[in-house]
């Protein structure tokens, strides 16, 4: 059986174009593109033969299926050339029994899709390599491409940075000065890219990117770019794989440029779609209360008892928030969002710059390591919790999005104090002569005031 994708207007205006032209808007409507799949093709084989699939390719050595995103590659690129894919060893992250933050909190079914533990250290690389593959997939076929280029907050301009370099494509990256961590900084810089700090926010840049790509020799690695959901999607069936194909009740998903939320609802309806699970999860899109345009939207629309739309929400000027890769007031995104949420009867939570933190650093108590985006989400699932929205025996994943060594300043000045909040759940190193009897005593007393 052939399978076969294309891109094609997201508000159904009529056309088809190919994964390797470029293109990122409906020439009728200029709406958002998406990557649609011959269903009919893929209903061909049976829901029990994907999961047979799937389960023999994951994590093997056979190129490129040992990837988690290449191991559903007929559900992600269909047409690609496998000596065009640019393959990191990404996906196939863990699902991490989130045991004793769960019981801190009232959940006994609580996991983390821990995401970040992947090649640069974000679930950024998941779309990455999709993108990057077909646009080498592009070149060999006669695209005049030279380069590909991203807006960022940090993460997507390493993921691009790094595949490019494997790749062998020049990157462009443009960042928002001082608003990205060091460790996010110094990636492109060590893979090769051209990193331009722009004096403006991450929404400036993206209005540069958008202009510097009008040139069709430079292609645009943004989320609006179609082509990274596929790859973001595979999350999803990474989820429901590792639970013997089950699916959770809940999802929570930290949502700035919102390309993550349609992303995992498009993998779960794919899933439904062909046999393989018998229900959508419940999706909570997690946002700063700094950065939270969706969530006032899915606020008016509540206040009012119906049904979130795309009418209800309107961009806002997104202020400094520590969870820096989500200080986003304009999400490209947002329409396919909405959609998302309409579908798997959705919820819209925000959290404050102390919820985060405290949220992050509870959750560091268990044996995680957090990002403040990855705290976001924590601190709606706890309000959520607190509410009995969500129920005590729910499953419930929470997606945590990039690797807490990215954001070690943000941990430091929490643990120090130096936040603009007082710090719930501080640890300071304890100061300590060399003697060992004193020593010893010094930390039977710390041993005693903790039991205590």
């Amino acid at each position: 059986m052939t399978y076969a994708a294309w891109f094609q207007c997201f508000r159904g205006c009529p056309g088809r174009f190919g994964l390797t032209e470029v293109i990122y808007r409906c020439p009728q409507c200029q709406g958002l593109l998406e990557v649609q799949h011959d269903h009919a093709a893929l209903r061909s084989r049976s829901a029990a033969a994907w999961i047979r699939l799937f389960d023999e390719r994951y994590g093997r050595t056979q190129w490129p299926f040992g990837s988690g995103v290449w191991s559903k590659l007929e559900w992600v690129l269909p047409q690609i050339d496998p000596g065009n894919v640019v393959s990191l060893f990404e996906g196939n992250s863990n699902l991490l029994w989130a045991e004793r933050y769960g019981k801190a909190i009232g959940l006994d079914d609580l996991w983390v899709k821990q995401c970040g533990i992947s090649h640069t250290g974000s679930f950024k690389d998941l779309g990455m390599t999709v993108l990057v593959s077909a646009v080498k997939q592009a070149i060999a076929e006669g695209r005049p491409i030279r380069a590909v280029a991203c807006a960022s907050t940090g993460d997507t301009s390493a993921a691009l940075a790094a595949y490019g370099a494997a790749a062998g494509i020049p990157v462009v990256v443009l960042l928002p000065a001082g608003k990205i961590s060091a460790a996010q900084l110094i990636q492109p810089v060590a893979n090769g890219a051209i990193v331009c700090s722009l004096d403006t926010d991450f929404d400036g840049c993206m209005r540069v990117v958008q202009r510097l790509t009008e040139d069709p020799g430079i292609y645009l690695a943004n989320s609006m770019n179609s082509l990274r959901v596929e790859g973001q999607k595979t999350v999803a069936v990474e989820i429901v794989q590792q639970f013997d194909w089950e699916v959770p009740d809940w999802v929570l998903i930290p949502g700035g440029n919102l390309g993550n939320v349609s992303a995992l609802a498009k993998g779960f309806e794919m899933m439904l779609e062909l046999g393989i699970i018998a229900r959508l999860p419940r999706i909570v899109c997690c946002q700063a209360q700094r950065a939270d345009p969706l969530y006032l939207a899915f606020a008016r629309a509540q206040a009012e008892g119906r049904a979130m739309t795309e009418e209800d929400y309107a961009p806002l000027h997104a202020q400094s928030t520590l969870a820096s890769a989500i200080q986003i007031g304009a999400p490209v995104s947002l329409p396919k969002a909405v959609r998302a949420l309409q579908r798997c009867d959705g919820l819209v939570e925000e959290a404050s710059e102390a919820e985060l933190a405290d949220a992050a650093a509870l959750a560091d108590r268990s044996g995680m390591f957090n990002c403040p985006h990855t705290g976001v989400a924590l601190a709606c699932l706890q309000k959520l919790a607190r509410r009995g929205v969500i129920g005590r025996r729910e499953r419930v994943i929470v997606i945590s999005t990039a690797h807490g060594l990215k954001f070690t300043e943000f941990k430091a000045r929490y643990h120090e104090g130096k936040l603009e909040f007082p710090s719930t759940h501080a640890n300071q190193p304890v100061a300590m002569g060399s003697e060992p009897d004193e020593v010893v005593a010094a930390l039977h007393r710390v041993l005693d005031a903790r039991a205590s």
